[in-house]
């Protein structure tokens, strides 16, 4: 028989779903008002847990912010594979193009964490915007114009095919100078 200490209240989760499912609803609340408009009370009431609850799991706002940040960096590196010069099976510009599109895959996968980065997330502090810019950057430097295009004015009807092809074509003709006709190694002089 079940003693008080050990029933489960009713509609109880686990730990980890309860902190999974605060950092959720977060994210959408921060994505809809702004890391500034945001407060503790709009994110508890929003996710049915009483203050206590989120504080067992987050010690204030900046720390479940910076988590969800965390969360979408990892998300980024690992869809970003490191090029192979001398593979056989496919050129460097195939590559590019994988990686490109596996970031702009990845941040209309996450357009709530996407909108967070590129609008409300600087001007938390210092230390945070620092790792901000460190994390734009390295992994979405030239692509932050049109993801935040994509994502803030609704351009759903973009496939992750086409901005690839958007954002290749920019950069093949200025950043990596190289084009479709230069895919194969050539030679060098000596």
């Amino acid at each position: 028989m079940p003693t008080p200490r050990t029933k489960k209240k009713a509609g109880a989760l686990p730990k980890n779903e309860r902190r999974q499912q605060i950092l959720s609803v977060a994210r959408e609340v921060f994505a809809k008002r702004g890391y500034h408009q945001t407060t503790i009370d709009d994110i508890v009431v929003q996710a049915g847990v009483a203050r206590g609850t989120f504080y067992l799991y987050f010690e204030d706002k900046r720390a479940v912010f910076s988590d969800l940040v965390d969360r979408f960096a990892g998300q980024l590196s690992v869809a970003i594979v490191r090029i192979v010069t001398d593979d056989p099976g496919r050129t460097v510009v195939e590559q590019v193009r994988e990686n490109i599109r596996a970031i702009i895959g990845t941040c209309l996968g996450e357009r709530a964490m996407t909108k967070i980065l590129f609008t409300d997330a600087v001007g938390v502090d210092p230390a945070f915007d620092r790792k901000l810019r460190v994390l734009a950057y390295l992994t979405i430097g030239a692509l932050k114009e049109l993801l935040y295009q994509a994502v803030t004015l609704g351009f759903a009807e973009e496939s992750a095919d086409v901005l690839t092809q958007q954002m290749f074509t920019f950069l093949s003709g200025g950043y990596l100078r190289f084009g479709e006709a230069r895919e194969t190694k050539r030679p060098r002089r000596r």
